[in-house]
């Protein structure tokens, strides 16, 4: 199943869906994804200075980011090709527009945008404002 790549089709068929679990971005300059697998992390990306985590907050806490920023995950319920042209800008457009920051992860059926906790509601509404206008 490749998924849609019609940026129109895509942006008409995401129902955009908020996480209620918090997440973490956490960094380790020495630890391996298997030391980290038993924290539950929903995304790994080995980068030089070392490898990156998406852990739920509690889970980082444990591990010493009790300080760090807590962000909410919005689910693009579509399933967007990897091919797809567009729809990161789209929406990374339709959240600048309200001076929302977002870090978006695409996986193989789905783009998740990650938003600071503070904006989450206001990010789901204009994900589906955004919709709602295609």
């Amino acid at each position: 199943m490749p998924g849609e790549a019609d940026l129109n089709a895509l942006i008409a068929q995401m129902r955009p869906m908020l996480d209620p679990v918090p997440y973490v971005f956490c960094t380790f300059a020495s630890k391996s994804m298997a030391d980290l697998a038993e924290f539950e992390p929903i995304g790994l990306f080995a980068e030089t200075e070392g490898l990156t985590a998406l852990l739920p907050a509690e889970r980082a806490r444990e591990l010493g980011f009790a300080e760090a920023e807590w962000f909410r995950r919005i689910t693009l319920t579509v399933h967007s090709s990897l091919e797809a042209v567009g729809l990161t800008a789209a929406v990374a457009t339709a959240l600048a527009d309200k001076g929302i920051p977002a870090n978006v992860v695409a996986a193989y059926f789905h783009d998740h945008i990650f938003v600071p906790v503070e904006h989450a509601e206001d990010a789901l509404a204009a994900l589906r404002s955004l919709a709602e206008s295609a």
